[in-house]
């Protein structure tokens, strides 16, 4: 980056969430930018007023932004949340993330994002482990800015990785499953609008159980029952009850509180982090995110699965029963050994194609809990955030599993257990819900 000049732009970024609600605005002011002498590496101060705000940096050459993917070696007061100062300080390592490409001319966009209307992804950094007194949180406006790139294994183990989905706006979406669906469960896929009237992130992989050890420690350690050394650190976790997730006091009391038992793994990443909304999915939250803008029984578009027991575009998308989920033993279909490789039960997290959002998973591999209490008959009324019944014996799950038939995995389907049920077969995805 020969000769870089100090030229450089900001932007403030004005968020309206919702019809009516309008936030203030964070200001960037004074942007200058400098290459250190004798290398690649790159200084830019800024100044932010107004609030506090989560700040993003572009970088631009003759007027055209570079790729995200250049701009991901970056320190200081970046891709995270901060606060009101001067003289606020980032480094980018330009001969590390640009290394063929130089230039005479080029500026700095700082981007300061409402911390009520955040970027596109996030990124909960638990390297520190169960001791850690706090866990930082990392912000990228793109899936190509988010450092190594989404599928790297830094984000299968010990960072979690979270995409913002948006609102559904007044149209809503078509939840549960339409009359003439092949192999629907009548009783508890009720076809109705849903409309979701707040963004939330939700988790691109399913936890893992490295991830579970990072936050939880000693606490019920490595709980999976499938335990080769080899391939746990990229399997989900399982053995997952829903207490174990949110507590059982504290954490029981959804819907009509949203508390969760300080020393749940919920629990932890809240305090941890200093952020408020992570959670499990709603239901619906959770088949808004599976469906990603489709309709049919899977979320690549198929309308309908060949038969209950397999298909081959779910072969594609998730680990279930007839992919390698289980092993035919020329008499029946049973389970691998508790040692097995990722070849067979749980594969590792990402092993198959993402949905239109980019998250992985959610057909297949482990059943993921939700909030709501289970009811059977949702109804055919559109609704508008809906948080479940108000009381119940059974939470749902959702999403189907390794030991699953087809029927099971469909985006529609709806299943339930017993708060306290751990099975190898139950895991779960972390969501945040925004402001």
């Amino acid at each position: 980056m020969r000769g870089m000049t100090n030229t450089a732009a900001a932007l403030a970024a004005a968020m309206t969430i919702g019809a009516s609600t309008v936030y203030a605005v964070p200001q960037v002011t004074n942007v200058r930018m400098e290459q250190r002498a004798g290398t690649r590496v790159v200084d830019v101060w800024y100044n932010l007023a107004d609030e506090a705000a989560i700040i993003t940096l572009g970088i631009e050459t003759n007027g055209v932004a570079i790729p995200d993917s250049a701009v991901t070696r970056l320190s200081g007061d970046v891709c995270r949340v901060v606060q009101p100062d001067t003289d606020l300080h980032i480094v980018w390592n330009a001969g590390a993330d640009w290394p063929e490409n130089l230039t005479e001319n080029a500026k700095a966009r700082v981007t300061a994002w409402s911390t009520n209307a955040p970027p596109l992804y996030c990124a909960v950094d638990v390297v520190g482990g169960p001791s850690a007194d706090s866990y930082p949180v990392y912000y990228y406006s793109s899936a190509e800015g988010v450092p190594g790139g989404v599928t790297n294994n830094l984000y299968k183990t010990v960072h979690i990785l979270m995409r913002q989905i948006p609102p559904t706006g007044g149209e809503g979406f078509m939840m549960g499953s339409p009359s003439n669906e092949t192999e629907r469960y009548s009783e508890r896929e009720d076809w109705h609008k849903v409309v979701l009237t707040k963004a939330f992130y939700a988790g691109v992989y399913q936890i893992t159980q490295s991830q579970w050890y990072q936050v939880m420690g000693n606490v019920r350690p490595w709980p999976s029952n499938w335990n080769n050394n080899d391939y746990k650190l990229i399997r989900p976790v399982e053995q997952m009850s829903y207490s174990d997730i949110r507590g059982s006091t504290e954490g029981a009391g959804w819907p009509g509180s949203d508390a969760v038992d300080a020393a749940s793994f919920i629990g932890r990443l809240r305090s941890k982090t200093g952020v408020t909304g992570f959670d499990l999915p709603t239901d619906a939250q959770w088949e808004y995110a599976c469906r990603a803008g489709t309709m049919g029984a899977l979320n690549d578009g198929t309308v309908n699965i060949t038969n209950k027991n397999s298909d081959a575009r779910l072969g594609l998308l998730g680990r279930y029963e007839r992919n390698g989920g289980r092993l035919w033993n020329n008499t029946s279909w049973v389970d691998p050994p508790t040692d097995c490789t990722t070849a067979n039960a749980t594969a590792a997290v990402g092993s198959y194609t993402p949905n239109a959002w980019g998250l992985y998973d959610m057909h297949g591999n482990v059943w993921e809990w939700c909030l709501d209490w289970y009811v059977g008959h949702l109804g055919t009324a559109p609704v508008e955030d809906p948080t479940g019944a108000s009381s119940g014996s059974d939470r749902v799950r959702r999403g189907g599993a390794w030991d699953c038939g087809a029927i099971n995995c469909r985006s529609a389907c709806r299943s339930c257990s017993v708060p306290s049920l751990r099975h190898y077969a139950f895991g779960f995805r972390l969501f945040r819900t925004l402001p």
